[in-house]
Order: C-alpha cells, then structure tokens, then sequence
C-alpha cells in the first residue's frame, strides 16, 4: 500500500519530476525563493499536473528534517520499502538477476549513494535487514537523487536466511572481505548474483559472511585500510557490469 513521503532538493526533485512525475502530488517551494533552477522545477510540475504550493524556509526545514533542502520539496506517493515476497516476484521475472545486498548500513547517505550507484549499474533490487539499519528516509531519497524512486529496495527480517534462501533460487552470493585471499577482478561476477557488502566499520556479519559461497576484496595499493561502503559498492558493481555486458 502506498502512503506519503517527502522528497527534497533540487536535483532530487528534478529527477523525480522528470522520471516519475505520476509519483508527485504536491510541489512546495520557499517562499521568496526564485532562481533559474527553481524556474526549471515549477515548469516539470506544471507540465505534469502537479499542485503547487509556497511555504515558508521553517515549513521547508521541518519537511527535510533539517537537512539541505535548497528551497524545494516535493510530497510523494510512494510504496516505500518492499517486503520479502517482492523479491520473489522479481527473481520469477529476472534471467540473470544482479542484487546489492547491504549488511546493516546505517548512515543513511550511505544508502543513498549506495542506491544511486545501483541504479547506474542496473541491478534488479537492492536489500537490507529490517532492524539495524537505514531505512527509506529523506535523506536516503535526496542522496539517491532519483533512485530511490527506481531501484526497489528490499527490507528482509532475517538477512542469513533470505541469503540461504537465494542459494535455493541458484543465486550465486559473494562477499566483501578486506581478509579475503581472491580479488575483485578475479572472480567470475555474470550469471545470477548477489553482491554482499558489511557495515560501514565492522564488516559483514559472522552469519552473514557464512552464508556467502565466496568472498573478495578490493585491491588497496596505499595506506588505507578499506574504502566507504559507498564507494566500494561502486567498485564492485561497476566491475560486475563490464563483465555481464
């Protein structure tokens, strides 16, 4: 069931009013607030069909839980996260299925970023742990600038068992490890697979590093350690795309 979500910023917005604009059912803008950027979002709403509304800058402040809003928000209808029975659908739907599975990521830019580089890579669905982790929040839909709104993102109750359960679907799971003795690059990423990736600091959980059939790392040729979760996201996804393509 659909219910209300707040969407702001100006690039999120604009790509919301491009890509989704049935999605939009209130554009709100600051009041006082006018700039050729502005301009370009009252026009994507008008075009759709979209009510428009002015509100003041503390209007806009609360709506974006005192983040950045850049003077623009827009409301939503949004399904939201999905339950486990929507990655069943998609499986049944998908040959080669490409998942980004994200072991307990709780900053919620993360999960945007991490979003965002998923629906550049063209993976089928996104999924998370229901507790412990960031859900679908504003901040989450301003970082993903757009897709939060195409990605779907899946929120399951016990993360070992659904990674158990894909292995039943023939859902090849590789891990992330920053201790793993095989590379990224030399590890075969076509066919249906799920890339697991941990938590920003401890990493993949015990169960969870269990219930991978193989773990890689990313090469580190300098003093750091490990990368952000975001951006190691971006390494292995972008290297599983160039080899399925």
């Amino acid at each position: 069931m659909s219910d209300e979500a707040i969407v702001f910023g100006l690039h999120a917005v604009r790509t919301l009013l491009q890509l989704h604009p049935q999605k939009a059912s209130l554009l709100i803008l600051q009041k006082g607030r006018e700039d050729a950027r502005v301009a370009e979002v009252t026009r994507l709403a008008q075009a759709a069909g979209v009510r428009i509304a002015h509100r003041d800058a503390k209007e806009l402040d609360r709506m974006a839980a005192g983040d950045r809003h850049q003077g623009v928000c827009v409301q939503i209808k949004s399904a939201g996260v999905l339950g486990e029975g929507a990655l069943d659908e998609l499986l049944d739907k998908t040959t080669a299925p490409l998942l980004l599975v994200l072991d307990g990521v709780q900053d919620p830019h993360n999960l945007g970023a991490c979003l965002r580089t998923a629906d550049a890579a063209g993976v089928t669905a996104v999924i998370v742990p229901r507790d412990r982790a960031s859900g679908l929040t504003p901040v989450v839909r301003k970082v993903a600038s757009g897709a939060a709104e195409t990605v779907p993102l899946i929120q399951v109750v016990n993360l070992a068992r659904t990674l158990r359960w894909l292995k039943d679907r023939q859902v090849w799971i590789v891990g992330t490890d920053d201790e793993a003795p095989k590379s990224l690059y030399e590890t075969d990423l076509k066919g249906p697979l799920a890339i697991v990736l941990g938590a920003e600091g401890p990493g993949l959980r015990r169960l969870t590093r269990e219930n991978c059939d193989a773990l890689i790392g990313i090469p580190m040729q300098g003093v750091v350690e490990s990368l952000n979760v975001s951006v190691a996201t971006g390494v292995v996804l972008y290297e599983a795309m160039r080899q399925r393509r």
